[in-house]
């Protein structure tokens, strides 16, 4: 598309018709792409390639002056998203970066250069977002020459373009550490001298113009990346370090120029000069907190700290105090300043020389500025009045509290009393103490409601070391019914508030008087009802305590239903994901009482679910609460879920108020929350009574999600397949529209061929084929050639132990389908040999301790058992006499391994000490493996199945999962204690017993051949694992009978 056409399309996307609009989005589309008639392609949006020019001429557009800024902004606006995703694109199968050609990249970033300071602030910031991503792409590979452009401009009269394109570099490597990093001292060695000039000249201009601020804070911005995690070798010089030294002294001692000053407190905390003051103190805090402390260094950078405690420490302190004096007596100070100046103070406390050069000061600080500064002020007045909602927001926002000089006043206070308790601590209480007498002797009309609210606060804050410290331990309750409770009544509603905060906060101490533990609750829960919104959401926080520490539920249980109705009220009012908290509280406390109500906080929790979600797509901000508050709500559903598992019935009703949630969900829209979604549906399959059409519509949608973009939650998705198939096989197997054979074994074979992903990413792929051939037995039999076909290929370049397991088990599994076909396949492919050859040998392998290096847990011993022992009944022409031998003795070994693994399992379940099962126990089988610790009772011993069957099915997605990041952590075989299968009921044992009878009976003269052939050693492990399978087949016996009297 030409110039003139590009424009005409670009202001026709600002119509304010919603159908014009359209067309010229669906034409800017067209024209950065041009049909390319390819059959090998595989992605349709691969079948487009880059339109030559497109991307200049939109920069022709953004830059000539002459043009309405509002097309130069769609302009910019669509530059900037075409760069983000095409200059260097990450998705898998697409390849568009050669599209973009050379000469137009070169174009891009010249023209960038050169235009970036020319451009209005509007459309420099979109440009500014194309910059960074083009140098975290090209630099310093594809763009050599960027960092001698910006060395030259910083000598000429392209200062601020050469900072602002510097700043974006730098960035690039704030968070990069080791060899990452090194480019970075390259690029200071190049410019830090430049910089250091140029921040000199700034610094002696004593000018209070904005342009020179702006200078000077996108210097310290780059100061600050580049030595973000790393002091840079040039600054280890004392000379080059003082001299930048000085010039942040200079700036934090230097009073802000007050003509230009907004008078709005929002502007005005962001005005050039004040972001300069907080830039430098910002520096000089990360120097202190990261380099500054000797203790913490490395033995090289040991020096500089001490230099850098000696030398400037105590002199930033100084100017501290000095700044925030200036609020002491009325003046202003940014939030963030003030907030970032006592971080530093609280970093002081703990060092003896700095502690020192505090300590005159300390009372001052302590009781004029940082009290004041914990109490209620008059904005925090003005946005309880004005915006409620947005005041609750502010006070469980943890970002907030990044930039609160409340949250920072605490920290100092926590700090003192726990590194300088001695005299400090007394002093304090006492002054609170006083707050509390002022308070309670001033008349009415006088009280000083926001003193009492920073005393109130005070003591929450230090709740812990009050609660361990006597005499105050002992007096806490006298506290709470004088100070405290009384303020549940308070004409201050920020009082209220604070008192049910306190509250919580003391719920656990041992009342002596249960009254008053009730009296509280009782408060707590009518603040539920108070007038003011802070108020109830502060009591919903409070109430979470409280349920936790309550004794007798019959406290609750009277008021529950009321309760529940006054959470949702405040649900449907307000999105805090502490709301959910409380009640997941209640839900886990009270279980499966919580029946009657299970339906409708299923209800209002998924109402509650759409309207965060509702709210977060409106703010499309990643920290949004909404969104927090959204997966809080159905992690609700799930603890909800749980509470009642043992009455399936109730599944079938909530099963519909869910399906909406589930089905959006899975697909893109639900990234967010696709965890706590898979969760649900898990629990939804697991625990109804059967699963219904509708729950197996969500089978495509997983399929979907994880062909596309859900890779990273296959182990999550596994579980609920795992369902489908274990609980509703039949459907699984009839049913051909929808085909869920033919669609699992596209994934499958999709994801095992994948050469793109790590051995660890497709674990739960062996896992599910194992669930295919142990539950449909005898059924898919025209799957068991494509399956061991995707194994052995996967197999042979497979490099992680664990998924080498996980794979040989597809074979053992195979075999115990059906041994005769699955090793006949083998032989077909012509890796028979080579199959058992590397099982033999894992089988085999031992660690340097002794214990076995595969196969570790529980689980895998009994696949590997069930699949060799399927061997042994097989003909002399499938299975030779000396591979029946190797395997025969193999086997063994592990049955004996596998018995030793349960009865040390069983022991830690039980506290029995003492086995007697170890008869047939080898020499060489002494050594205690060191995972057994870890390892969990299968699902075959003793008569748990059914308790096993209420336990939360997060822990079978647990024992699904492996911690693969140490090949010799004894964690990555954590037992499959929780993983229900078709094989919990078949003994390895019995079954071995009764596989050597069918070959003791078909063949006579094989058995007996194979029992000649055996030592001494091998004869006596055999001996004892007869015995010890009929000992096992009588518990067995008896353990039926035992459930059929039950049942």
């Amino acid at each position: 598309m030409d110039l003139p056409n590009l424009a005409v399309v670009l202001q026709a996307a600002l119509s304010p018709h919603p159908e014009e609009r359209k067309a010229a989005e669906e034409s800017l589309n067209q024209f950065q792409y041009t049909p390319h008639h390819n059959s090998t392609c595989f992605a349709i949006f691969s079948q487009f390639q880059y339109t030559p020019q497109h991307l200049v001429r939109l920069l022709q557009i953004i830059v000539d002056g002459n043009r309405d800024m509002a097309v130069r902004q769609v302009a910019s606006i669509h530059f900037k998203n075409f760069v983000a995703k095409n200059w260097s694109p990450h998705e898998p199968g697409i390849s568009i970066s050669h599209k973009i050609s050379t000469t137009d990249k070169d174009m891009v970033r010249n023209n960038l250069l050169r235009f970036i300071v020319q451009i209005p602030p509007l459309l420099r910031a979109q440009l500014g977002e194309c910059l960074k991503t083009i140098i975290h792409a090209d630099y310093p590979e594809q763009w050599p020459t960027l960092l001698q452009w910006i060395k030259h401009n910083l000598q000429d009269q392209q200062v601020y373009g050469a900072l602002y394109v510097l700043r974006i570099l730098s960035r690039k490597y704030e968070f990069k550490s080791d060899d990452e990093r090194t480019p970075v001292y390259h690029i200071v060695d190049e410019t830090f001298p430049h910089l250091l000039s140029i921040f000199n000249r700034l610094v002696q201009m004593g000018t209070p113009l904005l342009e020179v601020a702006d200078l000077i804070k996108l210097i310290c911005k780059i100061f600050w990346s580049s030595i973000y995690l790393e002091i840079p070798k040039q600054l280890f010089d004392p000379i080059v370090f003082n001299a930048w030294m000085v010039l942040f002294l200079n700036i934090l001692e230097r009073p802000v120029p007050l003509e230009g000053q907004p008078n709005d407190p929002e502007l005005r905390k962001s005005w050039g000069w004040w972001k300069v003051k907080k830039w430098t103190v910002h520096i000089l805090n990360r120097l202190y907190t990261r380099f500054g402390d000797s203790k913490l260094q490395k033995p090289e950078n040991k020096a500089f700290a001490q230099m850098f405690q000696k030398n400037y420490a105590g002199k930033i302190l100084e100017c501290h105090l000095k700044l925030l004096d200036v609020i002491r007596i009325g003046g202003y100070l940014p939030d963030r300043v003030i907030n970032l100046i006592l971080q530093y103070l609280s970093s002081s406390i703990s060092k003896n020389s700095m502690y020192q050069l505090l300590q005159p000061q300390l009372h001052i600080v302590l009781f004029e500025i940082i009290f004041p500064l914990m109490c209620f002020n008059d904005n925090d007045q003005k946005l309880w009045n004005e915006d409620p909602h947005e005041y609750v927001r502010k006070g469980y926002d943890i970002i907030e509290d990044l930039y609160s000089p409340r949250t920072a006043s605490m920290d100092f206070v926590s700090e003192l009393v726990r590194k300088r308790g001695k005299g400090n601590f007394q002093e304090f209480i006492q002054f609170i103490v006083l707050t509390f007498k002022r308070y309670d002797d001033a008349p009415i009309e006088c009280k000083p409601y926001r003193q009492k609210d920073g005393a109130l606060l005070a003591i929450g804050t230090l709740c812990d070391k009050l609660k361990q410290t006597e005499p105050y331990k002992s007096e806490l309750e006298r506290m709470l019914v004088q100070h405290v409770f009384p303020e549940f009544s308070s004409p201050a509603g920020h009082l209220r508030a604070k008192a049910a905060w306190v509250a919580g906060q003391y719920a656990h101490i041992n009342f002596s008087d249960q009254n008053n533990f009730r009296k509280a609750l009782n408060c707590v829960v009518a603040g539920l009802r108070d007038p003011e919104l802070p108020v109830r959401v502060d009591s919903v926080f409070a109430l979470r305590s409280f349920v936790e520490a309550c004794k007798d539920l019959n406290e609750i249980r009277p008021i529950l239903p009321q309760l529940l109705d006054e959470f949702f009220k405040l649900m449907n009012e307000v999105e805090n994901e502490d709301l959910v908290f409380t009640l997941e509280t209640i839900v886990d406390k009270f279980g499966e009482e919580m029946a009657p109500y299970a339906l409708g906080l299923c209800q209002n929790l998924a109402a509650a679910f759409w309207k965060c979600m509702d709210t977060s797509e409106a703010d499309d901000d990643t920290d949004d609460p909404g969104a927090l508050a959204a997966v809080g709500c159905l992690r609700a559903i799930s603890t909800i879920l749980e509470s009642v598992s043992r009455l399936p019935h109730l599944f079938i009703q909530i099963e519909p108020t869910l399906l909406p949630i589930m089905r959006r969900m899975l697909t893109s829209d639900g990234q967010e929350v696709f965890e706590e979604v898979l969760e649900i549906i898990s629990y939804m399959t697991f625990f109804s009574p059967t699963i219904s059409m509708e729950m197996w519509s969500l089978w495509p949608l997983m399929m979907e999600a994880l062909a596309d973009w859900a890779i990273d939650f296959f182990e999550n998705i596994l579980v609920p397949l795992d369902n489908y198939i274990s609980r509703s096989t039949a459907h699984f197997l009839i049913c051909k529209d929808p085909d869920y054979q033919q669609s699992l074994w596209n994934m499958l074979s999709s994801v095992m061929a994948d050469k793109n992903l790590e051995d660890h990413d497709i674990e739960p792929a062996p896992k599910l084929i194992e669930v295919v051939f142990q539950n449909c037995k005898g059924q898919v039999d025209q799957w068991v050639e494509p399956y061991l076909r995707v194994t052995i290929e996967r197999l042979r370049r497979t490099q992680k132990p664990y998924l080498k397991c996980l794979l040989i088990q597809v074979i053992a599994d195979a075999l115990y389908y059906n041994a005769t076909l699955t090793l006949g396949i083998l032989h077909r492919l012509g890796v028979a040999t080579e199959v058992f050859n590397l099982w033999f040998q894992m089988l085999q392998q031992v660690k340097k301790s002794g214990v076995r290096a595969n196969f570790r847990r529980e689980h895998d011993k009994k696949v590997c058992c069930l699949g060799l022992t399927s061997l042994l009944a097989l003909p002399a022409d499938q299975l030779p006499g000396e591979a029946l031998g190797r395997v025969f003795r193999l086997t063994l070994d592990l049955l004996v391994a596998y018995k030793d693994q349960v009865a040390e399992a069983g022991k830690e379940e039980d506290g029995d000490d003492d086995d007697d099962m170890d008869g047939f126990q080898t020499d060489e089988e002494d050594d205690e493996d060191e995972s057994d610790k870890e390892m969990g009772v299968d699902a075959e011993e003793g008569d748990e199945a059914d308790s096993l069957k209420l336990q939360k099915l997060a822990a079978q997605a647990k024992a699904f999962q492996s911690n693969d990041e140490d090949d010799d952590s004894d964690e990555d075989y954590s037992d499959d204690e929780e993983m229900q299968s078709p094989i919990d009921e078949v003994d390895p044992f019995v079954f071995f017993m009764d596989s050597v009878k069918v070959m003791q009976v078909s063949n006579p003269t094989r058995f007996q051949t194979l029992t000649q052939t055996l030592d001494f050693q091998y004869q006596a492990i055999a001996h004892g694992i007869a015995q010890h399978s009929e000992q096992r087949r009588a518990e067995i016996e008896k353990e039926m009978l035992e459930k059929a009297s039950n049942s």
